[in-house]
């Protein structure tokens, strides 16, 4: 199941997003140190990560995009309202719901600077590729509702559009990044969420941000790789932060954040029981309390129940596929 496709083929966000948006000093008193935009899942129309943006003296660095056109006009609109330019787009990962907004922000800050593993080039070629071959085969439908053929085009144009997605000079390890006279620490996690996810931590705001590395409502599996995700949340935890921000999902501490990843262990431990694929959702369930809403819970059993049975759960070959290096 790609989740560009199938059950993933969302992409808004509420009208009330706006009124959503979290500021983490008085946006009334001053431009935030740094915003939390928040995404959402929905199985109906796809989803959009959070987008975290952050101030610095000579622009915004706006970290992951979001999918829809919705989502992009809020980051512009805060951009307006501080009256900065963007000047740099830092991607956590290549999923489209962190990057097809790329595209947008680039045509109005045209010399911002686009910070991102190399990743993004070995899934054009493969997972990319595919979707955007099951994405033609839907256009071709003239019976396509007319909500999802935008959406389909929409993303279309992003994977087309390689100078969006793809860095002049990929991020291949660790190490500081200074952009705005403001410091950021990279992290390179290879093998993990995707085939090399970037993950920093901001130490003026003692934040991380750390992409689909954590995902609150449940870990997406579609590119995941089990061991390279879990020396990467040992990492996480071994960095300096107070407030983490996952890819999906509100703001943890650092008892949260604990508290996700011995939920993560053990949902994969029960995946290679001989457990029920409902056993194990449903154990995901109850330590994921808190992690998703009420109205989230049927989409998060609907994935578990997925990823236990048709990912987690395939011959090596195949879960293996995104278990190497970019």
């Amino acid at each position: 199941m790609s989740r560009d496709r199938s059950i993933w083929s969302k992409s808004g966000v509420s009208a009330a997003a706006l009124a959503a948006l979290c500021a983490c000093s008085s946006l009334a008193a001053r431009p935030a140190p740094y915003v939390l935009q928040p995404g959402h899942i929905d199985l109906e129309r796809g989803p959009d990560g959070n987008t975290v943006i952050l101030d610095t003296a000579q622009g915004l660095v706006v970290i992951d995009t979001g999918r829809s056109a919705d989502h992009s006009a809020l980051i512009v609109k805060q951009a307006n309202w501080v009256r900065k330019p963007v000047i740099a787009l830092v991607n956590t990962h290549w999923h489209l719901d962190h990057t097809t907004g790329n595209r947008d922000l680039l045509a109005l800050w045209p010399k911002a600077r686009l910070v991102a593993t190399g990743a993004v080039s070995g899934a054009l070629d493969g997972f990319l590729k595919r979707s955007r071959e099951q994405s033609d085969a839907a256009l071709a439908d003239p019976k396509l509702p007319k909500a999802e053929r935008a959406r389909i085009e929409r993303a279309n144009a992003a994977m087309d559009d390689q100078a969006a997605l793809v860095p002049a000079q990929p991020v291949t390890r660790d190490g500081p990044l200074k952009i705005g006279a403001r410091r950021f620490d990279l992290h390179v996690a290879n093998a993990a969420a995707t085939e090399a996810d970037l993950w920093l931590t901001v130490p003026d705001e003692q934040l991380a941000v750390v992409g689909d590395l954590v995902v609150a409502p449940v870990p997406f599996f579609d590119t995941g790789c089990e061991e390279g995700w879990k020396a990467a949340l040992a990492a996480i935890s071994a960095a300096k932060w107070k407030v983490l921000i996952p890819g999906h999902g509100a703001p943890m501490n650092r008892t949260q954040f604990g508290r996700w990843r011995t939920a993560f262990g053990a949902w994969l431990d029960c995946a290679h029981s001989q457990a029920a694929v409902k056993d194990c959702t449903d154990g995901w369930m109850k330590a994921a309390q808190g992690f998703y809403t009420d109205a989230e819970a049927p989409s998060v059993r609907l994935l578990s129940d997925y990823y236990v049975q048709q990912i987690l759960r395939a011959p090596a070959d195949k879960r293996m596929t995104y278990c190497r290096k970019a």
